[in-house]
């Protein structure tokens, strides 16, 4: 029950997809009909207030049946040409399974270096923050265009574990061609019994995933590939859903009983994030703000350049900083929107003031709330 507790409630959901589910394997073409089914389940979601996200594989897929590549193995060329002739098609299909529920979807491609580069990180964080407040549901896949095998993730369960991380989500959902993890492979062994709910993975529970599942057709992930994700997704306080997705409404399903594994989060996503900037990440220089800003700081607000006094360091932006009080005490630690050089010059303003100054603005704030630590509240987190 725990599974569909999680699914009701969670605020923002991200929600995997792989080719096998996207692409028919008997034509290469968009599977419609399951697509149409999915997007009118996931609609519910939006209805009862809640935002979701969808990672989707299969621009690869497509893009081989167009360019009349065969099932033969693929060069990383022959891939990113077939990605590039897949993307459009893989778009198009989302778009027009959204359309009859009055809903928008958008592109948003990423590559590994766009959750790894702090700056780049916080760009895509921005893009889809905006898209989810604007009630469109982004529609995310790897550019695999331009990846090389050197920066790509390889597969998208952990694409979509790092897109859960970066859009703070409550819970990932891995649709699969299984409807859980079992203590053995369940289309080889009669005696495998799925395993409801996990609160940690164990070297035991990971060991019966076994090696990535050599018989996916047209994907690249098996079960260990999923269990590596809802790791990444657990230390980001996202609880992680795996179920079987060959079905018309796999979300409703879930909701209604159907079999399912819910991996728990082991901290809230928004602690894990503050935890991350406080103890993860190296200070690159500091801010020193005025008595007034630090007690808007402690009430739950962002930090606006007017309560800024002083700039030290030469940090980029996305980079992490010190923010110190009036004596030089740390109130907390962020990740600034704009570098030293930007914040040197429009520290003490208005924020309506900042393109006048800069001639561009990344936003009204030198540190949004979301992205601060407060000092007092780290053993909170």
């Amino acid at each position: 029950m725990a599974s569909v507790t999680s699914l009701a409630t969670a605020r923002r959901i991200v929600l995997k997809v792989g080719s096998a589910l996207v692409v028919d394997s008997e034509t290469g073409e968009p599977d419609r009909a399951w697509l149409g089914a999915l997007v009118a389940d996931a609609a519910r979601l939006s209805k009862r207030g809640q935002q979701f996200l969808i990672v989707s594989s299969g621009a690869v897929a497509l893009g081989r049946k167009r360019l009349g590549l065969g099932r033969r193995a693929l060069t990383l060329p022959e891939k990113q040409a077939a990605a590039a002739a897949g993307q459009g098609l893989l778009m198009r299909a989302w778009e027009e399974a959204f359309e009859p529920h009055g809903l928008q979807a958008a592109q948003v491609l990423l590559t590994r270096d766009d959750t790894e580069t702090r700056g780049r990180w916080l760009n895509a964080k921005a893009t889809m923050e905006t898209l989810l407040a604007l009630g469109v549901a982004p529609i995310v896949n790897e550019n695999d265009t331009v990846a090389t095998e050197e920066i790509r993730y390889g597969d998208n369960d952990r694409l979509a574990a790092r897109v859960a991380q970066m859009i703070g989500a409550d819970l990932l959902v891995l649709l699969s061609d299984v409807d859980g993890l079992y203590t053995a492979d369940p289309r080889k062994d009669t005696g495998a019994t799925r395993i409801a709910v996990i609160s940690e993975l164990t070297a035991e529970i990971e060991a019966m995933a076994g090696g990535s599942n050599a018989e996916a057709g047209v994907g690249t992930g098996g079960m260990a590939t999923k269990l590596t994700a809802a790791r990444i997704a657990q230390g980001a306080g996202c609880a992680t859903l795996i179920t079987l997705g060959r079905r018309p409404a796999p979300l409703q399903a879930v909701e209604d009983g159907a079999a399912a594994t819910l991996i728990e989060p082991s901290q809230s996503a928004s602690a894990a994030y503050k935890q991350w900037i406080a103890g993860s990440l190296a200070p690159q220089g500091s801010l020193t703000i005025d008595a007034g800003a630090v007690t808007a700081l402690k009430a739950g607000k962002s930090l606006l350049p007017a309560g800024v006094r002083k700039v030290e360091g030469r940090f980029g932006k996305g980079d992490a900083v010190l923010v110190l009080d009036p004596a030089g005490r740390e109130v907390g630690r962020g990740l600034t929107r704009y570098d030293a050089a930007e914040a040197e010059r429009i520290m003490g303003l208005r924020s309506d003031a900042i393109e006048g100054v800069l001639g561009y603005t990344e936003g009204a704030t030198l540190i949004h709330a979301d992205d601060l630590a407060l000092a007092g509240k780290r053993a909170q987190a």
